[in-house]
């Protein structure tokens, strides 16, 4: 053998040796076939196979992985819906049949990630199908936990499984998002009036109350005044009745004339008015005749008042 032979057969059993070392990253698992035939599965890190025969199929990754997606879904009530959301998803775990799944269920991920994508789609309009626009903003995550409900048996029997679905942005066509937005501002309104005419009223109510209050308080107090002013004009006129009474008595027993006591009386009750005036015209009858009838009047109810005063 010349070493032109020597030499080819040394490139040969190097390249069979260097054929015979497969490198997984971390978080990747490989799938090596033999003749086209599933054959097993490489872990990370530094693996032989059979150089020429034993072939390196698939890489596939068990991170998890994120898609973006867009798409628009239809109300009961005939409004159109747009969602944009984020898709998270990853394989099982690393088991054969797992990864089997994985690497033949599609023929390629361009093919797997349309199918996933369709299917989220297609559960998210059939649930929305089914609600008014008015219920679809607050039921973010009832419409997540019905997609992973209905997709989980599906994504495992292809080796995945979902692990979050986002639904980013919910929003309307122009149109209902204007009407919308009537709707909100004339509820705004109305509560705004509501609450207007309840303080209004309440305004109003305490008011009426302390008006009430005050005017139950003031006649209370009015007729409390006039029961003391009453007591005590009383108990005047019964000290004054007392007074003339003890005075009469002294007077008889000096053998005077009581009249001089209704005469003083009315001499001082003359001066009194003079004295105290404030302009006020009063009119008296200054006769002689009006004198005598005056002191006969005075002269009977001084009688009265002393027989009243006996009797008690």
């Amino acid at each position: 053998m010349g070493p032109i032979g020597l030499i080819i057969i040394l490139v040969l059993v190097l390249l069979t040796i260097l054929l015979s070392f497969v490198t997984v990253q971390q978080g990747t698992i490989a799938i090596t076939t033999i003749f086209g035939k599933f054959s097993r599965i490489l872990r990370p890190g530094l693996n032989l196979k059979i150089p020429f025969i034993e072939k390196v199929f698939k890489k596939i990754s068990v991170q998890n992985r994120s898609s973006e997606l867009g798409f628009q879904a239809v109300t009961i009530d005939q409004a159109n819906v747009n969602f944009t959301a984020m898709l998270l998803y990853s394989v099982i775990n690393s088991d054969e049949e797992t990864i089997k799944n994985v690497a033949f269920k599609f023929v390629d991920e361009r093919n797997f990630m349309q199918a996933l994508v369709r299917s989220v789609e297609g559960s998210v309009r059939a649930f929305v199908a089914t609600k008014k626009q008015s219920e679809v903003l607050i039921l973010r995550r009832d419409i997540v936990e019905a997609v992973k409900e209905q997709l989980d048996q599906t994504l495992e029997q292809w080796g995945y499984h979902l692990i979050d679905l986002q639904l980013n942005d919910i929003t309307f066509d122009e149109e209902v998002m204007r009407s919308m937005a009537k709707v909100v501002a004339s509820n705004n309104l109305k509560s705004a009036a509501e609450n207007e005419g309840q303080a209004l009223l309440i305004t109003r109510t305490k008011a009426a109350e302390a008006e009430g209050n005050f005017i139950k308080i003031s006649a209370q107090a009015e007729k409390d005044a006039s029961q003391l002013k009453g007591e005590g004009i009383a108990l005047f006129r019964q000290e004054v009745a007392k007074g003339m009474a003890g005075a009469a008595r002294e007077m008889q027993d000096a053998n005077l004339d009581s009249s001089l006591i209704l005469f003083s009386m009315w001499t001082e009750a003359v001066k009194n008015f003079a004295q105290e005036g404030k302009g006020n015209v009063i009119f008296l009858d200054g006769s002689v005749e009006g004198m005598q009838k005056t002191m006969k009047d005075m002269m009977a109810l001084n009688q009265i008042n002393q027989n009243s005063i006996t009797k008690k």
